[in-house]
């Protein structure tokens, strides 16, 4: 998981928007600051390009070990475009039947209910130490498409005051959201329901307003202890 935010991207302009919620993947080169190599591997991967090329290989290769198979190689683009469209439509994503299979409703909707309960508790931490009261949070989940590889989730917390914008988060607020997924529910198992809906962008709202006094509170102790 990579929490989108100014201290986890190199490149911050990308993090600008003018709507809400704002979307990255297919959109935008994500450049992380830090990271492991896992995750830069996962980010090259997702690069549409790369995964043209590794279909298109034996295309290259065959023509420089055998002359009798050169011209009739390079003479066939349509057979490229299928390879390529096969590898990328049956190969990197799962079909339709396979989708069905991976879970079925009823959990699908316990596991949104979970990842709702989850966020909107972020939400609220998150507004509270920032000291927001206006406007709607939007806790913004969006995972890649790509079955065949491990997941890559993308976690923003988004809102609309005082215009379009993505919050700036500090530590605490990151290691709030990286509580949204562990070992009872994993990103791979929201994957699973998204694969099932075809629907890779999940957005959780929370207003600003809602959150309680108590929480407002327990937020300010917070920062005095660890000011202290």
């Amino acid at each position: 998981m990579l929490i989108m935010t100014e201290s986890t991207v190199a490149n911050r302009g990308i993090l600008q928007t003018k709507s809400l919620p704002r979307k990255f993947l297919g959109r935008v080169q994500i450049i992380p600051r830090g990271g492991g190599l896992r995750l830069w591997l996962r980010l090259l991967f997702e690069m549409e390009l790369l995964r043209f090329l590794v279909p298109l290989l034996p295309f290259v290769l065959v023509p420089l070990f055998s002359r009798e198979w050169a011209m009739p190689v390079m003479q066939a683009p349509l057979v490229m475009v299928i390879v390529v469209a096969w590898v990328e439509l049956r190969v990197m994503r799962p079909t339709k039947a396979a989708r069905a299979r991976l879970v079925d409703g009823d959990e699908a909707a316990r596991r949104l209910d979970t990842l709702t309960f989850r966020a909107r508790a972020c939400l609220r931490g998150i507004a509270a130490r920032h000291g927001l009261t206006e406007g709607e949070l939007q806790l913004v989940v969006e995972q890649s498409e790509l079955g065949r590889a491990p997941p890559l989730t993308l976690v923003s917390v988004q809102t609309d005051q005082p215009q379009p914008r993505l919050l700036v988060l500090d530590g605490d607020d990151r290691a709030a959201l990286g509580a949204v997924f562990d070992a009872t529910f994993t990103e791979r198992d929201l994957l699973a329901v998204n694969h099932r809906d075809t629907t890779y962008l999940r957005t959780i709202t929370q207003a600003a307003s809602a959150v309680s006094a108590h929480a407002r509170l327990a937020a300010v102790l917070e920062k005095r202890k660890a000011a202290s």
